[in-house]
């Protein structure tokens, strides 16, 4: 099986609660970035934090029969974070310290059963970088982002597609 490199990104209108998710995989960082087969899929009622992990679980689900291991480069600090946080949030049976469901409790758990399938590792990558700024991780990881930005803006009535960038 391959170890593959996924890219994941989203954008949302938080007003109308729709969002659209992008990613695309690699076997390698050699990749051309006008070369990058981008998948779009459009959300509703989402948010920021739901759609980041919606997005994720996606693309980790559509890729799953590819591979066994992954590196995920994302902006989402949750989704770098979830991982050191599982023992808590299960002993804690996804409530807070209020007593209070989280939000987004079944996203959690459908992500550590996905990371318990596939060995992901998660690297956090700093978005909306100047260009002169980016390295070659950031260069890739800004076509999600401008993907995401770009259906979002022209708010696209289809549910999922793909298209490069």
């Amino acid at each position: 099986m391959n170890n593959l490199i996924l890219f994941s990104d989203g954008s949302v209108n938080t007003q109308r609660k729709i969002g659209y998710g992008a990613y695309f995989v690699v076997n390698d960082l050699s990749l051309n970035p006008a070369d990058a087969e981008i998948k779009l899929k459009r959300f509703e009622h989402t948010s920021s934090t739901k759609l980041e992990l919606q997005t994720l679980l996606w693309a980790l689900k559509e890729i799953k029969p590819l591979t066994s291991s992954v590196t995920v480069y994302t902006d989402s600090q949750n989704i770098v974070g979830l991982p050191g946080r599982r023992h808590r949030l299960e002993q804690n049976n996804y409530y807070s310290k209020n007593n209070k469901r989280l939000n987004n409790y079944e996203l959690y758990q459908e992500f550590f059963n996905m990371i318990d399938q596939v060995d992901c590792n998660f690297l956090k990558v700093t978005g909306h970088l100047p260009s002169k700024l980016k390295n070659r991780i950031d260069r890739l990881f800004s076509l999600v982002d401008k993907a995401s930005r770009n259906a979002l803006r022209a708010n696209k009535t289809s549910s999922s597609g793909s298209a490069k960038f």
